[in-house]
């Protein structure tokens, strides 16, 4: 089940924990409009290449992580924003551990 948040104040980067060899996700908000889900990779973790058909945005909160998009990796680190469009591959990996939110707009 999804915990829904509403009317309060979160620290994202302190919302979600890593765990040794694993990527943790922790969906925040899934409503018809799209979500928004905060993601943990330890190092050497990611998630493999696939599309999305909704535009996306990486918020990367702690860390340093590399987003390949269409096949051009780009480094991101804490405080930076990543827009990933509709449709096009994409892949995410930690050489470091790293944690983002991950913001999808469906429509």
């Amino acid at each position: 089940m999804t915990e829904t948040l509403y009317a309060q104040t979160i620290s994202l980067a302190d919302a979600i924990e890593y765990s040794p060899g694993a990527v943790v996700s922790k969906t925040l908000l899934d409503k018809k409009a799209g979500t928004l889900t905060l993601f943990a990779f330890d190092a050497g973790q990611g998630l493999s290449e696939h599309t999305a058909p909704y535009d996306a945005t990486v918020q990367i909160l702690d860390g340093e992580g590399e987003l390949t998009i269409d096949g051009r990796p780009i480094v991101a680190r804490a405080g930076e924003l990543v827009i990933m469009p509709a449709r096009v591959p994409h892949s995410v990996r930690a050489h470091r551990r790293f944690k983002m939110l991950l913001i999808m707009i469906r429509g």
